[in-house]
């Protein structure tokens, strides 16, 4: 029978595994700190800062926290060759992929079906990195690969190409079970005005239709005219002249005529004021949340 093979990154020395006993945290009260009350009931007193060898306090930590942390964040040592006070961050490459995929291991031990980890280097290792978390992880629980520039100005570095970015590799525990929160884009933040009188952002966007298909021609039953507050009739016509359509069907349009939904305003065209009709479109709740609070306003229930 023909052996099971999979596709794996190997170094020398990767089948040598730590032998870890289990391991007890032990609290130095003279170096430890507590609010004296707590505020409310949601405070946190399970802040810990541990000093020794984090494999041992990984392995510390397992008996408590295994399968409880939402998030994981580490910045280990790059291993870029340098020397520093309190670690050697040049070992031998072998060296560092088996340390990596034994802290790594038992990181992933104390994540929750719905956590994530979110791993800081650079282009000494990432791309090894990549794969033993891949074997870790499972290549199917990877979630990206954030680039963070780290050099936003001239760099005098004496190298033809300079570095200027490391990399985050972010992993979840399982692909089904990590969920997040979508950020709204700054830049569709600010596009948005307001807040109204109920506290909702939007912005106003023409009833006309405007770029690709936006012709009479292309769209002939969209063209038709629609009364302006003052009675007249209001046509799409583009800048230039051409006739234009509505970015609605008719129906839809006097739809939102009767339920005083069509924002009119007047605007000057060829040094006459003419009436301009808008509709109204209001901002996903994470948007108008966001810059509500950025403006100040508070959040809006």
């Amino acid at each position: 029978m023909a052996q099971k093979q999979k596709l794996e990154l190997t170094w020398v020395g990767k089948e040598k595994r730590a032998r870890l006993e289990p391991r007890v945290l032990i609290e130095d009260s003279d170096r430890s700190y507590h609010a004296l009350h707590r505020v409310s009931e949601d405070d946190i007193f399970e802040n810990r800062l541990i000093f020794g060898d984090n494999l041992l306090a990984l392995k510390a930590l397992e008996q408590d926290f295994a399968n409880r942390l939402k998030c994981i964040y580490i910045d280990p040592p790059f291993n870029t060759g340098q020397a520093f006070a309190q670690y050697d961050d040049g070992i031998e490459h072998s060296i560092w992929l088996s340390l990596m995929r034994d802290r790594l291991d038992l990181l992933r031990r104390l994540l929750r079906p719905d956590g994530s980890i979110w791993v800081h280097c650079d282009d000494n290792e990432q791309a090894y990195l990549k794969i033993v978390m891949d074997e870790l992880f499972g290549r199917e629980n990877f979630l990206t690969a954030i680039i963070w520039q780290k050099v936003d100005s001239p760099n005098d570095n004496k190298v033809p190409i300079t570095p200027d970015h490391d990399y985050i590799l972010a992993y979840s525990k399982q692909s089904n079970g990590t969920r997040f929160k979508q950020m709204p884009d700054p830049s569709l933040i600010e596009a948005y005005k307001g807040p109204d009188d109920e506290g909702r952002m939007y912005r106003d966007r023409l009833l006309k239709k405007n770029g690709k298909h936006s012709l009479r021609t292309d769209r002939p039953s969209m063209f038709f005219p629609v009364p302006a507050p003052d009675g007249a009739d209001v046509y799409p016509i583009h800048d230039d002249g051409r006739e234009a359509c509505w970015a609605m069907g008719k129906e839809s349009v006097f739809r939102l005529l009767a339920e005083g939904k069509i924002i009119w305003k007047r605007r000057d065209k060829n040094g006459d004021l003419v009436w301009v009709p808008y509709t109204r479109e209001y901002a996903p709740a994470s948007t108008y949340l966001h810059k509500s609070e950025y403006l100040g306003l508070g959040p809006v229930e």
